[in-house]
């Protein structure tokens, strides 16, 4: 007899174990580990959804009481054996029910309807089909659609229904007379859908790799081939031709017939980022993302389980594409928080992909000019392999930056979005007919008060972080739970000028043009990019010179490259630095650094004006000095002293319940349970979230610090099973994060 141990489609944490059901006879042959199957349930036999993760011979209680299974699920999709142990290691180190580690790692939940096409097949041999053709010409009044369609077939015997119908402009009455007069066959197959079908991709231009990017790729060749599987972070200053190395190193593992996934983060960088692999790979590369219709994305998994693709490129859930024999992952970009999940489980792409590697024998390439600190610190004891790239292509050489100290552009009268300098680079691009991009540094800007007099930031005495703004009207710290009152003058300069930046892009836009009549300006943000193509149609637009300024948020500055872009404006460079979050330091040198990059990356030299209220800030200075080395060293210092990650790790536990008393009171428990039981460990609340209730849900917080990520994992296991046996506030949820990308 045949038993399966079944994960129930529910995501509850009482529900979070196998249930054991017994293989009925007619499906023992047909079963496997990761089946969707239907099984009846509870009391009265409700039909539920769940998935096999085990089959086995050995029963765990009287058989006679095991209740068989109903059916195969027909139209869910099966999970790979292991992604489902990927799915168990992420429930366990990221804190989840493993419903919800599965549903992340099979993003296609239904099998969408197949799309099919119809081909017709000539029948005849030459001689019959020459006959036929002499037979029909000879007549003085023939018809003429049927001549075409048998010279088609003379030079393609197999051809398309839509192009006979199409292209040849045939009526499908003469198709079925063919088919009746037994001359063709047609068949119906299986037509995936192709997120590509409409790239023509340009003549691929053949590069040759500098010496830098050689000794990289043969690095990685020459430990791949000896089995050596260990992740390797490539870091390579902007513009120094990272995508080159990617391509040259999914090569080697073609070659060897293997696959490749390649993530990017932001949606924004797909279509450029494709239509370079599809250069090089052609039809061997297909895309996923969240814009493509269910029946897109679940093709590209069918093609990439069929083999009809080798490399995906897509952002974070592209990672469980289930490749039969997957032989690289690469994270482009991998400092991105775009790559830490805000859902449950909050799990982070690299060290997932770290993992996945491991079960399937892969290795991981993280690439970036601004690596996240942990990856560099784990390149520097050697957990991770390292690749340096320190030279521009070519050799060219980085943008001439500059800093502008808008506390002097305010005292001087200027209270335009531009500075003076930016107005004169801008003036000077429109009339040589260059391109110039504008940054509109968004990140943080919402919650945090600051002099516009003198940069002043209202900060926790106690962390080092900014406070926020809540609606109680008093200023908040989400780390140790610091209240003060709202302050209605500069505590350093006295000015009365104290609140927030509410500039956003459309202003910005607004006061250029009006700067600048003449220009052609693009705005990239939110709003003009809500269509499924619209990214790729402003940034085709730019790139085509249909402009001469593109303004925008974060998206603009990821890995685009644009050669007659030779000038990149920062506004309000601190806006991230003044986050809640002990990240915004980094955050800030990223994208920097990031916008720095994309001027100058053709023939013509670029600069950089970053504008900014705390210009002698070490992000800001080592940003503009393109010198990560340096900031790395001053921003790790920070963190072992504060022990923020990588010197040591956080577990972040928010608490939530329709009733604030509930929110309140199992968040109090559970900070006694861990204050009585890990007495060791830095505990800091409960306390309110940044916003404590959202769509009429309370939320609370707690978090706490230890230097052994393992004892944080017990922690979790703990207060999961304690909360599940003994907890008296039954209406509230916990859910866990572990090294949590940004603020609270």
């Amino acid at each position: 007899m045949l038993y399966a141990d079944i994960i129930i489609d529910i995501s509850h944490e009482q529900l979070d174990r196998t249930f054991q059901y017994r293989v009925p006879e007619e499906l023992e042959s047909v079963i496997k580990v990761g089946a969707p199957v239907v099984i009846p349930f509870g009391q009265g036999n409700r039909a539920r959804e769940g998935y096999v993760v085990n089959l086995t011979t050995e029963p765990n209680w009287d058989p006679a009481k095991i209740k068989p299974i109903a059916r195969l699920k027909s139209d869910a999709v099966p999970i790979e054996s292991h992604l489902i142990a990927l799915a168990y290691w992420m429930k366990s180190h990221y804190g989840a029910t493993m419903n919800q580690a599965l549903r992340t790692v099979i993003p296609i939940k239904q099998k969408a309807a197949p799309k099919e096409k119809k081909v017709l097949h000539l029948s005849l041999d030459e001689k019959q089909l020459q006959d036929i053709y002499t037979d029909l010409i000879s007549r003085k009044r023939h018809s003429i659609p049927k001549q075409r369609l048998l010279e088609a077939l003379m030079e393609q015997p197999d051809i398309p229904w839509d192009v006979v119908t199409g292209k040849l402009g045939i009526a499908s009455t003469i198709i079925r007379d063919f088919e009746k007069n037994a001359w063709i066959t047609i068949e119906s197959v299986r037509d995936y859908r192709n997120p590509l079908g409409t790239i023509h991709a340009s003549k691929r231009v053949e590069v040759n790799l500098n010496e830098e990017q050689e000794i990289a790729v043969e690095s990685f060749a020459a430990d791949y081939d000896m089995g050596i599987r260990k992740p390797y972070l490539l870091y390579g200053v902007t513009g120094s031709g990272k995508t080159e190395v990617y391509m040259e190193m999914i090569a080697h593992v073609l070659s060897q017939g293997r696959q490749a996934i390649v993530l990017i983060p932001e949606i924004a960088l797909t279509y450029q980022t494709v239509m370079r692999f599809y250069q090089r790979f052609g039809e061997a590369v297909s895309i996923l993302n969240s814009r493509m219709s269910p029946g897109e994305r679940y093709d590209q998994f069918e093609r990439a389980k069929k083999g009809d693709i080798q490399i995906m490129v897509g952002p974070r859930s592209a990672l469980f594409t289930p490749f039969p024999d997957l032989g690289l992952i690469i994270i482009d970009e991998e400092h991105e928080p775009t790559y830490k999940s805000e859902q449950v489980p909050r799990y982070h792409a690299r060290e997932t992909a770290v993992h996945r590697a491991e079960l399937t024998g892969a290795s991981v390439i993280l690439g970036s000019a601004t690596p996240s600190l942990e990856s560099f610190h784990r390149a520097q004891t050697g957990e991770y392999g390292l690749l340096k790239l320190t030279k521009r292509v070519e050799e060219r050489a980085l943008p001439q930056c500059e800093i502008v100290d808008l506390r002097e552009e305010l005292r001087e009268g200027n209270r335009s979005p531009l500075s003076r300098r930016l107005q004169e680079l801008l003036a000077d691009r429109l009339q040589k007919g260059e391109q110039s991009m504008l940054f509109l540094n968004r990140r943080g800007m919402m919650g945090f008060v600051s002099c516009r007099a003198c940069g002043e930031v209202m900060k926790c005495p106690h962390c080092d972080v900014s406070l926020s703004i809540h609606r109680d009207g008093k200023l908040h710290c989400h780390y140790c739970g610091y209240t003060t009152p709202m302050v209605d003058k500069c505590p350093s300069c006295g000015s009365k000028y104290i609140g927030g930046f509410k500039a956003g892009t459309q202003k910005i836009e607004e006061a250029v043009q009006k700067m600048f009549p003449e220009a052609r300006i693009l705005r990239m943000d939110a709003d003009t990019t809500k269509g499924k193509t619209g990214h790729q149609d402003i940034l085709n637009a730019f790139a085509n010179e249909e402009a001469d300024i593109l303004i925008g948020t974060q998206m603009i500055v990821k890995g685009h490259d644009f050669p007659k872009v030779t000038l990149m404006g920062v506004l309000a460079a601190d806006m991230s630095l003044n986050a809640n979050d002990f990240r915004s330091g980094e955050r800030t040198f990223d994208l920097l650094t990031q916008a720095s990059g994309r001027a100058g990356r053709g023939e013509l030299p670029g600069n950089v004006v970053i504008q900014t209220y705390q210009p002698e800030h070490y992000s800001v200075v080592t940003a503009a000095n393109a010198d990560y080395e340096e900031f790395f060293k001053q921003e790790l210092g920070y963190r072992n002293m504060m022990d923020y990650p990588p010197c040591a790790h956080m577990l972040l536990i928010s608490v939530t319940s329709l009733s604030d008393t509930e929110a309140a009171g199992k968040a109090q428990e559970l900070a006694d349970y861990v204050r009585t039981n890990y007495p060791q460990v830095f505990l800091a609340g409960p306390h309110d979230a940044g916003i404590k209730k959202v769509n009429d849900v309370y939320r609370r917080i707690l978090y706490m610090k230890d230097a052994d990520y393992e004892v944080l994992v017990q922690i979790k296991d703990a207060l999961e099973g304690y909360n599940r046996d003994h907890s008296r506030y039954k209406k509230a949820s916990i859910w866990f994060d572990f090294d949590p990308m940004s603020g609270f």
